[in-house]
């Protein structure tokens, strides 16, 4: 019974780990427009930082243009000022009550910074993935020293541990060479 906890709660972490690394790589900006880019943006709303899903409504208005609707007309600044102040680069225009967000297109040496950015997250991930295959070995080895389970099934435990990671580690490196070729085309 412990070696199936240890089993599934390992797998589940592994899980999140490779959900995080998908995460990181949404924040990534390549030329292509895509609205989960805005997502960590925060706007001052009436003094109470807001993600800005929460304030307006954001859409693609075409491949390179991002277009955010607040709901509320005053808000319009208080969103251009929230993009424009975020560390994505980005250089908004209010158009109305819209604020358009243009993608600039990306040099072939942004380019190349934002693979090496990529990489160096995908190998945080692997490197999370391998901690946790560390500690689940460690718990088996801690469980056959108070004999509650046998030889046998912690070495068996011990190699669906490693195919367990090994797998997430091929998700991880499927997830970095999608994005590689993603920045790369133009």
């Amino acid at each position: 019974m412990v070696i199936a906890d240890l089993k599934k709660t390992t797998d589940q972490k592994m899980d999140k780990s490779v959900q995080a690394f998908k995460a990181d790589l949404a924040k990534v900006r390549t030329g292509r427009a895509h609205t989960g880019i805005l997502d960590h943006v925060m706007v001052d709303y009436y003094g109470t930082p807001t993600p800005i899903n929460q304030v307006a409504k954001v859409t693609l208005l075409d491949s390179r243009t991002i277009g955010v609707t607040p709901f509320e007309k005053k808000m319009a600044q208080a969103v251009e000022r929230a993009i424009r102040d975020s560390d994505l680069g980005l250089n908004p225009a209010s158009q109305g009550e819209t604020v358009r967000v243009p993608m600039p297109a990306l040099t072939e040496e942004r380019r190349k910074e934002l693979i090496k950015v990529v990489r160096h997250e995908a190998e945080n991930a692997r490197i999370a993935v391998r901690n946790l295959r560390r500690d689940a070995i460690h718990h088996l080895k801690d469980a056959l020293k108070k004999h509650e389970v046998s030889e046998n099934d912690e070495r068996r435990a011990q190699d669906e541990v490693q195919k367990m990671t090994d797998r997430h580690i091929a998700d991880i490196d499927k997830l970095l060479q999608e994005k590689e070729k993603e920045l790369m085309a133009v």
